[in-house]
């Protein structure tokens, strides 16, 4: 008997892909890369003094599940297997090193559906559209006159919320802790003198405002030991501020990656807002002076656009599936 198709679609929708791709793609990552990425983080462990002891995370794998997915179901169990650790000890005063497997624990594993057995129980995993890390151009209103900023948004670390204010000067708040003229932290990044910060902004800074100029005439710092000390004290408020401990706190906190991390899709995004072209590995996901640089700029040429409007933060565009 041939086949007769009422409806008025004459083919169905072939899918191209499985609809559970995405939870088998995103575990599958965990298991292989997530992992990795996160001993790599903390590795090596040293002791208090970083001088006598380092443990290194080697290798990784997991055994095969003790119970199948059936018997977890029929038994009120949890469908999990054990992930197994290669750990190695180096000890720098006996120049001895020990090398064991580790248990690190029951990890529930993804069925062939795409599902996880919790105690019997099936259950799925929903994605969450969250917003994106990156960054964002920002727009508020004074006194009727449209003021750019930007948000520089990173997977972990500290904010870095940039304003204009009614004086036209251009500030930043870091952790959203009390504001510092920009030119502050330009010059911790490298751009230590008022003679280079205004060049580097020469072609863009050209309305009628010079918003450098007046940045510059808010910043009480004149060189990169000056600006690491007025950064501390809107850090660490009432705390004795030396150039020693205010650039050991800061660094650690731009540049250590247990402290700070864009992460790979925030570098990505960061790079799009800004027409850079930094990779996206591990050492280039913190803030660099190019990033800064064109944040500032940007501010700078929108604030002289009457035309310009911030960016959708609630736009999908903006947005990435977890």
């Amino acid at each position: 008997m041939k086949e007769k198709i009422f409806s008025p679609i004459p083919k169905l929708y072939q899918f191209p892909y499985h609809l559970n791709e995405i939870q088998f793609n995103s575990y599958e990552w965990f298991k292989t890369e997530g992992l990795r990425e996160l001993f790599d983080e903390i590795n090596p462990v040293r002791d208090y003094t970083g001088k006598n002891l380092a443990l290194y995370f080697e290798d990784f794998y997991f055994e095969e599940p003790k119970y199948s997915e059936k018997e977890a179901k029929e038994r009120g169990l949890t469908y999990q297997a054990p992930l197994r650790v290669k750990l190695r000890l180096q000890n720098f005063v006996t120049k001895k090193e020990t090398e064991q497997e580790v248990f690190f624990g029951e990890y529930p594993m993804m069925t062939s559906r795409g599902t996880f057995i919790v105690n019997g129980v099936e259950r799925v995993v929903v994605s969450q559209i969250i917003r994106s890390c990156g960054g964002y151009f920002t727009c508020r209103l004074i006194k009727g006159k449209k003021y750019f900023g930007a948000k520089i948004i990173p997977n972990r670390g500290c904010w870095f919320e940039f304003e204009t204010e009614g004086d036209n000067a251009i500030y930043v708040r870091i952790d959203r802790r009390r504001k510092i003229p920009v030119t502050t932290l330009l010059r911790i990044f490298g751009l230590e003198s008022d003679e280079e910060i205004l060049k580097t902004f020469k072609d863009v800074d050209v309305g009628p405002i010079k918003f450098i100029e007046k940045t510059l005439a808010k910043d009480k710092s004149k060189n990169k030991d000056s600006a690491f000390v007025e950064i501390y004290k809107r850090l660490r408020p009432g705390d004795l501020a030396t150039p020693d401990n205010a650039r050991s706190l800061i660094e650690a906190m731009l540049y250590r990656p247990d402290r700070y991390d864009l992460s790979e899709v925030g570098r990505f995004k960061l790079n799009q807002l800004l027409k850079l072209n930094f990779p996206l590995t591990r050492e280039y996901r913190h803030l660099h002076l190019e990033d800064i640089v064109e944040i500032v700029k940007g501010i700078i040429k929108r604030n002289n656009d009457p035309l310009a409007e911030p960016d959708d933060i609630d736009h999908l565009s903006n947005r990435r599936i977890r």
